[in-house]
This record gives C-alpha cells, structure tokens and sequence, in this order.
C-alpha cells in the first residue's frame, strides 16, 4: 500500500488544513513514510530532523509547496 499516495490524493483544501493544524508531524512522518517506499536516505535524513528542530521549517516549506504544487516537494524524493 503507498501511504504517501493516499495522502496525496485527499482534496487540496483537506491537506492545506491538515498542514496549518499538523504540518510540524505530517512533515516527519510523510518523509520517513516516503523513504520506505523509495529507499532515499536523505528523504529519511530530513524526515529524522524534522522531529528534532526542522519541523517549524519543513513545515512553512510544506504548506506553500502545498498551496502551489498540491503535493509535497522539497527533500520528499
């Protein structure tokens, strides 16, 4: 099952909401999800630091790459 393809096919409005109230986590957690699926390490990297400061960050850069790309982009390969 791709997680990560479930969340991206929710409406874009649900996921916009979704980042303003949990961004800090889904940031963490997509990430680490997503290098699962593809075996990246520095998508798994990124996914570990957002829990451990980066969250506020990812968080800003996932909610704008949310409104213009309806996915989320940076450091998620």
């Amino acid at each position: 099952m791709n997680l990560t393809k479930t969340y991206e096919d929710l409406p874009k409005i649900v996921k916009i909401i979704l980042q303003i109230f949990l961004g800090y986590i889904i940031s963490a957690v997509y990430r680490i999800i997503r290098f699962l699926e593809t075996k990246n390490i520095v998508t798994l990297i990124v996914g570990i630091l957002c829990f451990f400061g980066l969250g506020f960050i990812a968080w800003v850069v996932d909610l704008i790459t949310e409104i213009l790309y309806n996915r989320i982009t940076i450091l998620a390969a």
